[in-house]
């Protein structure tokens, strides 16, 4: 069976619909048994033996004609096969999809014409550039050098916790260097609010707790810090943290007040290479469990590197959390979640 090309598509006419649309969700109908094939599907045929030639072209010929970037979604496109998916281009005449995806993949024992989708995938290379307010909704597969296939899932995600914390009155706390340290604290801060670190040692009576910058700079807008050598505490606090940490330390400021307000407490990812990891439930420090997030805060207009990417994901699911990304706008936060998926 041969196909010939019509533009941007191969159509192929004999029993193609029933062999090929109808049974196994290759390309769209056209008139009597013809189909048109993208040429993803195309070069899936003649690589199965399927299709003998395309323009006398064999799947050697055929794959090296293709547009930049046509080899690695081929691979994509092969691998989901191999795993049992029908999928489709996304492109016009076969999924009404927007977005920038390159397949839409349906469930397994599903195709086109059920009308139900398991993955939007978008085809990238190991070295190609990923601008972050594009994706969510979206599966990375990204091809590396060696050819290779990492599924990467996005999503926007909405925080939410329950951790609550009320103090009768002000904390009092003496800015030093680049933390704050609060001699005589309120239980609460430390012990159900989980603010700061105690200051304690083996032979040492000092009950302190040593609180961040952001930390001290959210509870002095709150109103539950005070700094008695500083007549506007918040604005020592906001001076202090974009002199040690210039522009970052707004973002990571607006990120943390976002988490607290939503009932989540944020600690520093120092260890992890992150901003911050989360907690959505504290009662009680001595109970305090694992924490679930590691957060990065990001410029809105930030591009991924697809290897740093996935390092930043790999890290955070062999330290059993989850990697979100906040990309703070000046009036709001979209909240990027991205792990490993296995199809």
């Amino acid at each position: 069976m041969n196909g010939q090309l019509r533009g941007d598509r191969v159509v192929v006419g004999g029993d193609a619909r029933q062999r090929f649309h109808d049974s196994r969700g290759y390309g769209v109908p056209r008139e009597g048994n013809e189909i048109a094939l993208s040429r993803v599907e195309a070069a899936h045929l003649l690589f199965r033996g399927d299709l003998d030639a395309v323009d006398g072209m064999g799947f050697r010929e055929f794959l090296a004609a293709g547009d930049r970037g046509f080899s690695t979604r081929f691979l994509v496109y092969m691998d989901l096969r191999d795993r049992g998916f029908y999928l489709s281009p996304a492109r016009e005449d076969w999924v009404d999809e927007s977005g920038g995806a390159d397949f839409v993949v349906y469930p397994r024992g599903k195709g086109p014409g059920d009308d139900e989708v398991a993955y939007r995938v978008r085809v990238v290379g190991e070295r190609t550039d990923v601008p972050a307010d594009e994706l969510g909704d979206t599966v990375l597969a990204v091809v590396d050098e060696e050819s290779e296939l990492t599924y990467l899932e996005t999503e926007l995600v909405d925080p939410e916790g329950s951790t609550e914390y009320g103090f009768a009155e002000p904390a009092e706390g003496a800015l030093l260097d680049d933390r704050v340290v609060v001699w005589d604290p309120p239980e609460a801060l430390h012990r159900s609010a989980f603010y700061g670190q105690q200051l304690t040692g083996r032979a040492s009576e000092v009950a302190a707790v040593q609180l961040s910058l952001v930390e001290a700079a959210y509870l002095a807008a709150e109103g539950d810090l005070v700094l008695p050598e500083h007549d506007a505490g918040v604005n020592a606090l906001v001076e202090r943290g974009r002199e040690v940490e210039r522009g970052r330390f707004d973002r990571r400021l607006r990120t943390y007040r976002e988490l607290r307000d939503r009932g989540l407490v944020p600690k520093t990812g120092f260890k992890f290479g992150a901003d911050f990891r989360t907690y959505a439930d504290v009662e009680d420090v001595a109970d305090l469990g694992h924490s679930e997030w590691l957060v990065r805060c990001l410029e809105p207009g930030h591009v991924f590197d697809p290897r740093d990417l996935a390092l930043d994901v790999r890290l955070a699911h062999g330290v059993r959390k989850r990697m979100v990304f906040a990309l703070a706008h000046r009036d709001d936060i979209t909240w990027l979640a991205v792990s490993r998926l296995t199809p």
